[in-house]
């Protein structure tokens, strides 16, 4: 069974949605999207299988966002993508793919819906937020 997540070792978010799938007892694939972006089609085929619009998948903190004036309506979903493609870091994370389904785990507890053995047991976020997922 192969599960994906899309991270950055440098989000918090990302490090927590990581290691409640290895507590789940699975080595997930990871893809630092950062150095490896995902093509065009792989973001387009993420976005469809999440169910989610180019503009809920970009991220504002910490990324171009403001300096590209992408709050503007005016872009469409296909220039939003271009974007994301030029600046990896405009896709918001952690993503994860397991055979359950595709998310956007943030919070990182969201991965709990889509891991095939969701029951974690304890587990202790970065900031000290305690899960219980028995």
């Amino acid at each position: 069974m192969t599960i994906t997540i899309y991270h950055n070792p440098d989000c918090g978010t990302s490090r927590n949605t990581l290691a409640m799938i290895r507590q789940s007892g699975i080595e997930p694939e990871i893809i630092e999207y950062l150095k490896q972006p995902p093509s065009r089609e792989k973001l387009i085929e993420l976005m469809t299988r999440m169910g989610i619009s180019p503009r809920d998948l970009l991220r504002q903190k910490g990324t171009p966002y403001d300096d590209l004036e992408l709050a503007d309506l005016r872009w469409t979903d296909d220039e939003l993508i271009d974007f994301m493609i030029a600046h990896p870091i405009l896709i918001n994370r952690p993503v994860v793919v397991t055979p359950k389904g595709v998310k956007l785990c943030r919070p990182s507890e969201e991965v709990l819906s889509i891991l095939p053995n969701p029951h974690i047991g304890r587990f202790v976020k970065e900031d000290g937020e305690i899960i219980n997922a028995n």
